[in-house]
């Protein structure tokens, strides 16, 4: 079967030559037809199996027939990680069709993409949180709307992006067509399906199972000997690009340091960037200028690298699930790949969950000549977080001169007897400080007062998924 017996539009025909797609995966098979058709479809199949191709070619062929500059397909996707990938998906298969796209999500400036709403565009790729703002302010018309998008549902779900999707549903027309795509069937996806999709189509390619193309592999070893574990592994094994997945977002820049010190080009991917870092950090490791990519979950459904031979867990996920959504990322269109994942005694019960998900059981390694029995240090040098004392010095040492010389006199001043200090005398009146309650509540009614003119209207999530503090990828 080649992609010619969908007799998709001439111009998108071409742009799938173009990218060199001569036979469509499974996932495309069965779910370009019923698409092409209107019918509503639940796509359950994991990452790296080509669904984003099964819905943006059927997509696109109906768009070539009706009117252009207004949105009538919208996206909905969890990160922006995500969004952007889809976005560029669109732009290469629709590349000599004429249609638009653009993608809306948060942690940048939204004048641009007010712009580009304004100007017309037929697609939008949107992550919820910031698609609500635009909703909520009137900048997006969901009017003419004519097919709905929810990929990667399940992570949205885990996400917390439900309520979201709900109150963005009410806002598009009840007459459309609707495309669900996860990895995973969890209750309440289960339940969403049934409230937004009308007799779909079930396309199912073993969602729960982690492709075949991927060989697993786990690692015992202590919490502190991982680093010098990982170093050691990256040593002897022969890498092409290697992806490596942290719990927390300060290990992953700790890490991505490093590995950087120890002479490797790599960069590192966590909520805690900016969307221009983080953009830098994706291309660079697309285009082989990083070797090494240290991330944590949230990136671990936005990255399309198809030539990621290596995928380490540093640190085991949470869920089999992420296991398996982490390890998409290699082994992807038909090539092999190595996932390796790094095992403390704690890990035992959900390395049991996933030989359970995968049906076997996973090989346990060691490295030969590791010295695995070193002992801990006293305390966590290599991730701890730097004390607070310090914090406060780089402060007062970036203090003017003036500043700098009133503090410093102020820590000096004696403070008399304790005698003295019982009755009040000795030291000099202090101002209160601004913490507090007094002196803090004017301040909270002015900025909140400052706050409001500003504020997007009620309902918004803007605060709520804040990408600098979380990773929700808006």
């Amino acid at each position: 079967m080649s992609f010619i017996s969908f007799n998709l539009h001439p111009r998108i025909a071409a742009g799938v030559k173009a990218l060199g797609y001569n036979t469509p995966t499974l996932i495309q098979r069965q779910a370009i037809p019923p698409v092409l058709q209107g019918h509503d479809v639940m796509g359950l199949a994991q990452t790296g199996t080509g669904k984003t191709a099964a819905f943006v070619l059927p997509i696109l062929d109906r768009l070539m027939k009706g009117p252009r500059r207004t949105v009538r397909a919208l996206v909905i996707a969890p990160t922006r990680e995500l969004a952007e990938q889809i976005h560029q998906a669109i732009g290469s298969m629709g590349q000599q069709t004429g249609l638009r796209s653009t993608t809306v999500y948060g942690g940048v400036n939204a004048n641009p993409q007010i712009q580009k709403l304004r100007a017309g565009v037929e697609i939008v790729v949107a992550c919820p949180g910031r698609l609500l703002d635009h909703i909520h302010q009137g900048t997006i018309n969901l009017s003419h709307l004519e097919v709905l998008v929810l990929d990667e549902a399940d992570r949205m779900f885990d996400m917390g992006f439900l309520p979201d999707i709900r109150k963005i549903i009410k806002h598009v027309p009840a007459r459309r067509q609707t495309l669900l795509f996860s990895a995973t069937m969890p209750d309440d996806i289960r339940g969403l399906a049934h409230e937004v999709l009308r007799a779909p189509v079930t396309v199912q390619i073993d969602p729960a199972v982690p492709a075949d193309t991927v060989a697993h592999a786990l690692y015992p070893v202590d919490h502190h000997l991982k680093t010098e574990l990982l170093l050691e592994l990256l040593r002897h094994t022969d890498t092409e690009s290697v992806l490596i997945f942290t719990r927390t977002k300060h290990r992953a820049k700790r890490l991505g340091q490093q590995l950087e010190r120890a002479g490797y080009r790599a960069a590192s991917l966590q909520g805690n960037l900016s969307q221009n870092r983080r953009q830098a950090a994706l291309d660079g490791f697309r285009d082989g200028s990083y070797q090494i990519l240290v991330a944590t979950d949230i990136a671990a459904r936005g990255i399309d690298v198809s030539r990621i031979s290596h995928v380490i867990n540093y640190d085991m996920p949470d869920t089999a699930d992420a296991y398996t959504h982490r390890i998409g990322r290699t082994g992807r269109a038909a090539k092999t790949g190595d996932a390796f994942t790094f095992i403390v005694r704690e890990d035992e019960d959900m390395v049991r969950n996933i030989e359970r998900l995968l049906g076997e059981k996973i090989e346990r390694r060691t490295l030969k000549d590791f010295d695995y029995k070193k002992a801990a240090p006293a305390r966590d040098t290599e991730f701890a977080r730097p004390p607070r004392n310090s914090q406060r010095g780089r402060q007062q040492n970036r203090l003017e001169p003036s500043r700098a010389r009133a503090v410093t006199q102020q820590n000096i001043r004696p403070s008399g007897s304790s005698e003295a200090r019982k009755t009040g005398q000795g030291d000099p009146p202090r101002r209160p400080a601004s913490g507090n309650a007094e002196v803090r509540k004017p301040l909270q009614r002015g900025l909140a007062h400052r706050r409001s003119a500003h504020q997007p209207s009620p309902g918004s999530t803007t605060d709520k998924y804040r990408p600098h503090r979380s990773a929700t990828g808006r």
